[in-house]
């Protein structure tokens, strides 16, 4: 039986694009700005925020090329502080870095393929639920025939999405019925906008999170130790560039105090579809259905991506003896199925249990701890493992890498001061995996197992 085809370059670069490129920048923008009350403080921070996605890229790309081993962070904190680490951020992956995506991802999809329908509000949010629920599951039927049908869907997915953003940045920079005036709205800094930039950022760093992607299929990419830091590199690059065009885009169509009128009458949540009610006010009622749609096959993509790379970890913990070992099993096509089945099946939990708002936060606070682990271990394996062949190393450092840790620390900081229990419960969901990572070491380790297993 002939072996299953290996990711390539574009395949790598793609994944990156597609797991950066989701709910974030199609619908955290609005809350940025009725937080901060402000265009050109929400565009301050998107900045901020790429700049620490290339950070956080940059210290990636030493680790991937170093360790090019499938299981992304799981692999990189198991090497650097030990089986007790690996587990925890396998256990967060699974329930919240790749799970509350999904879900959010999925849902987001669902609102704007649904919103040139107008359906009334008593029945719009289980149609849309039960949209996101078939989204999820066939998406998840589509990655576990293997590889083949991983390649060609991912691949067509991201070109779409792409051209059709680009599209939208394109044409509402370029329209002339943007005011950007719309930018010069910055209020004096107090300590209070402070805080709520700090805390909004949250958001921001949500959006950039996907710049790890490619790292999660390492052991499946042809030429590891060379591609992928290509592949994070040049994917997160593209995003940083067509976020910054897409956040002025929705500068030019709505002034602060038009999305803090809209959340005032409705709530956060109605600020969520941005991108539709910045097209509306630039091109008029006529493009909101098509637009609506076509951002909705976008968000399609990151679902797939995430569906595609969140069960890498089950795979690669069962592997190591860290879950149950049927989540290791891969498929004649190269997939893990059970895992995939798993991940999903979680991702549906979260789906139909909490609003938008919170599983962002959810997922954002506890991702935002691991990915400060992950970037530590830069240092902590430079230091333990000076003799590490490394292909790529990080430029600049270790002044890059202080700076994603600085700027992440002081985000996860100012949100668990204004959302204390949201940030309370991702904090316990991650503490949780430490009685289970003791109880699975002790009792259900399977027999051979001394190594990843133990903690």
């Amino acid at each position: 039986m002939s072996q299953p085809p290996r990711f390539g370059p574009a395949t790598a670069t793609f994944l990156v694009v597609s797991s950066m490129i989701g709910t974030g920048v199609l619908t955290t923008s609005g809350f940025t700005v009725a937080l901060v009350g402000s265009n050109q403080l929400m565009l301050m921070l998107w900045v901020v925020g790429g700049i620490l996605a290339v950070c956080g890229a940059l210290s990636l790309a030493e680790l991937a090329a170093a360790l090019p081993e499938s299981g992304g962070d799981y692999v990189y904190l198991r090497e650097a502080y030990g089986p007790l680490a690996g587990f925890l951020s396998g256990w967060v992956s699974f329930l919240i870095g790749f799970g509350g995506p999904i879900a959010a991802s999925a849902a987001a999809a669902a609102k704007y393929l649904l919103a040139p329908v107008g359906l009334e509000r008593s029945v719009a949010r289980p149609v849309e639920l039960a949209l996101a629920t078939a989204v999820i599951v066939g998406l998840a039927l589509v990655h576990s025939l293997g590889r083949r049908a991983t390649i060609r869907t991912q691949t067509g997915m991201t070109v779409v999405k792409l051209v059709i953003l680009s599209c939208l940045a394109v044409t509402g920079l370029t329209a002339g019925a943007g005011r950007w005036g719309n930018l010069a709205d910055r209020p004096p800094l107090s300590p209070g906008i402070v805080v709520a930039m700090a805390s909004s950022l949250v958001y921001v760093s949500y959006a950039y999170t996907g710049w790890n992607a490619a790292a999660y299929v390492a052991g499946e990419v042809a030429e590891p130790q060379r591609r992928l830091p290509r592949a994070i590199l040049v994917g997160t690059g593209i995003v940083t560039a067509l976020y910054l065009a897409l956040n002025v885009t929705y500068a030019l169509a709505l002034t602060a105090a038009d999305v803090r009128g809209i959340v005032a009458q409705h709530g956060l949540d109605a600020v969520a579809p941005i991108a539709q009610l910045a097209a509306e006010r630039l091109f008029g009622r006529w493009i909101a259905g098509p637009l609506s749609v076509a951002v909705g096959v976008t968000l399609l993509a990151s679902v797939s991506a995430y569906v595609l790379t969140g069960p890498r970890v089950a795979a690669a913990m069962a592997d190591a003896g860290q879950f149950p070992a049927a989540a290791g099993r891969v498929s004649a096509g190269g997939a893990p199925v059970v895992a995939t089945a798993l991940q999903a099946g979680w991702a549906l939990v979260l789906l139909w249990t909490a609003s938008f708002e919170s599983i962002l936060l959810y997922a954002g606070v506890g991702l935002a701890i691991f990915s400060m682990l992950t970037v530590m271990a830069v240092v902590v394996l430079r230091v333990r493992q000076p003799d590490l062949p490394r292909p790529f190393r990080v430029p600049g450092y270790p002044v890059v890498p202080s700076v994603y840790l600085l700027g992440t620390g002081i985000l996860t900081a100012a949100v668990a001061w204004e959302r204390p229990v949201v940030a309370a419960v991702s904090l316990a969901t991650i503490a949780a995996g430490v009685p289970v990572a003791w109880i699975w070491s002790r009792v259900c380790i399977p027999p051979g197992v001394t190594d990843g297993g133990r903690v």
